[in-house]
């Protein structure tokens, strides 16, 4: 099991390392499966697809960016990534997981409108990775060596985006319920499809 931002599908300004680093890991699951597969092993092989997490990076990151670099919102907190990473782990059967709407948003939006969504994100995401704060150029970052100082402070789970970050993510539920919302979807669509000529009759 492989947690994965959604990165690793839609990449996005700014991001070209760290995307090309994602991308990799979804290849490299991908192969691997095909791998297993044609072993006939019984080890499984799952990739949690990630939302933008309020982690600490985002404080000690090297950036040349004028303002203090943040994720790009909706942010999520970790107990999110958590919980997501988890129920993967205890159900390996599915190749992917979901976690967060911005994650689906992203993924579906790439698949069917991904020239769309490159002139979008071309406009918007230079500032959404942006908070309104300036830091210093020379601020401690952790490129070069690990910035937890000579006693290695653990700066724990959460980044400095408690705030505006959310707890919960409602669409875990139907990722993690996939037979039973794509059942409800199929129910919803054929009550629709029998009602609509009575509705246009009227």
């Amino acid at each position: 099991m492989w947690p994965s931002p959604a990165l690793g599908c839609r990449s996005i300004p700014l991001q070209s390392a760290y995307c090309g680093a994602k991308h990799a890991i979804n290849g490299f699951t991908s192969s691997v499966r095909t791998e297993l597969l044609h072993e006939k092993s019984k080890v499984p092989i799952t990739v949690v697809q990630m939302p933008a997490v309020n982690t600490p990076q985002f404080s000690w990151v090297l950036s040349k960016l004028p303002n203090h670099p943040q994720p790009v919102p909706p942010i999520y907190q970790p107990e999110v990534a958590a919980r997501g990473v988890l129920f993967a782990a205890d159900h390996p059967g599915r190749k992917q997981y979901w976690v967060g709407a911005s994650t689906v948003g992203s993924i579906v939006g790439n698949k069917f409108a991904a020239p769309l969504l490159d002139r979008y994100l071309a406009r918007t995401s230079y500032k959404s990775q942006q908070t309104s704060e300036k830091v210093s150029a020379d601020r401690p970052n952790d490129l070069w060596e690990p910035v937890d100082g000579g006693d290695g402070h653990d700066h724990g789970a959460h980044g400095i985006f408690d705030g505006k970050a959310h707890a919960h993510a409602p669409q875990l539920w139907f990722s993690h319920h996939a037979r039973l919302s794509t059942g409800a979807a199929v129910a919803v669509a054929g009550l629709a499809l029998t009602m609509a000529p009575r509705a246009m009759r009227r």
